[in-house]
């Protein structure tokens, strides 16, 4: 069989047998490639994996048809000749870090020992110094020079190659218009966060509901898992944002059937504009009241002056344009004060012998 592989080739595989100290792995060739079990167990030597699972292993050697594989290069494995094809071919090697030098850190591999600068480990969020000594870290060979006498480490090259391969992962699954749950990781008064399978997506104020949502920590709390559907994936920029109200039933639907002309609704002043004051009618329905409709009002009156947010203010509906989410109010009595007219006309009626001027100017 002709070797089809370089040195240090990568290859994402799967597991199809584990027989006594050896995993063999599908090539798609006539024959299988194998990795040392040893590569594949804890620091207690329990095995890691098992038939089935996909991993991601390197081309080592060819011995007639075998074809020998690894994950890493350490221990007993990472003499001179093997680090320096680590190093040309980047396979990650695995290394003990010893203790804290000027500028980095000593790490051991095998029997080597080989350099780490600060910058180099560590990705995201980076531990104090203190907290890497005696940690068993993969790191890659970015300099070998002098027969392997001064090795340079990048540990934070594997932690971003291993981010690099979630999110390509998370790319082909988390697609716009996906359902996906997770937890809320924090929050801030533009949104909130949540944690897509190690990636946080933002779930911004206006994507929480139709309502009107003036503090997220009035809907949301850290931890609580929620559902959402995927509406933008930048993965390039690391930018996905996601939707909560789009879970929820429109309320714009059913607008021309919840409201119609010459209704008399008694609703909430939501927002101020120049041109008018909007009405909450319902959750996630608001209505224009436009200016020229306004008693004691003209076109350079400054409306924030005159009506505050949240003030009670009572409409009646003109018109209802649900396709374009519009609809059109004017000023109004209060549905109270209209029934309570209503009562006191009803009461004049009981008392047929009385003549009351102001009750008959009502009827009018």
């Amino acid at each position: 069989m002709k070797n089809q592989f370089e040195p240090g080739q990568a290859v994402e595989t799967t597991i199809v047998q584990i027989s006594g100290d050896t995993v063999f792995i599908d090539l798609g060739l006539k024959s299988e490639g194998f990795i040392d079990k040893a590569e594949l167990t804890d620091d207690k030597g329990n095995l890691t994996v098992k038939e089935g699972d996909k991993i991601k292993a390197y081309f080592a050697s060819a011995r007639g048809d075998e074809l020998k594989f690894t994950t890493k290069i350490a221990g007993g494995n990472a003499g001179a000749a093997e680090l320096e094809s680590a190093y040309k071919s980047q396979i990650p090697v695995e290394g003990h870090v010893e203790k804290e030098i000027k500028g980095g850190f000593e790490v051991k591999i095998g029997s080597v020992r080989a350099f780490c600068p600060y910058s180099q480990m560590g990705y995201k969020n980076r531990a104090e110094a203190s907290a890497y000594i005696g940690q068993h870290l993969t790191f890659l060979i970015t300099e070998y020079k002098n027969e392997g006498k001064n090795i340079v480490l990048s540990n934070r090259r594997i932690l971003e190659q291993e981010e690099s391969s979630k999110k390509s992962s998370l790319a082909a699954k988390l697609t716009v218009g996906t359902r996906v749950k997770g937890p809320v990781t924090r929050i801030e008064s533009y949104g909130a966060f949540i944690n897509l399978g190690g990636f946080e997506a933002l779930l911004p104020i206006s994507e929480i509901s139709h309502a009107r949502v003036n503090k997220v920590e009035d809907v949301l709390s850290v931890g609580e898992e929620i559902e959402v559907e995927i509406i933008r994936a930048d993965w390039e920029r690391n930018k996905v944002s996601v939707s909560l109200k789009n879970l929820e039933k429109d309320p714009w639907d059913s607008a021309e059937d919840d409201f119609k002309p010459g209704d008399k609704i008694d609703g909430k002043i939501s927002r101020i504009a120049g041109f008018g004051l909007f009405v909450e009618l319902a959750p996630g329905i608001d209505g224009l009241v436009h200016i020229s409709t306004l008693e004691d009002v003209g076109a350079n009156t400054n409306l924030a002056k005159k009506y505050k947010v949240g003030q009670d203010f009572s409409v009646v509906v003109e018109k209802v344009d649900s396709e374009n989410r519009r609809i059109s109010l004017k000023p109004a009595s209060s549905a109270e004060q209209d029934t309570s007219a209503k009562d006191y006309l009803a009461s004049q009626d009981d008392d047929a012998d009385t003549y009351n001027p102001f009750a008959a100017l009502l009827k009018k």
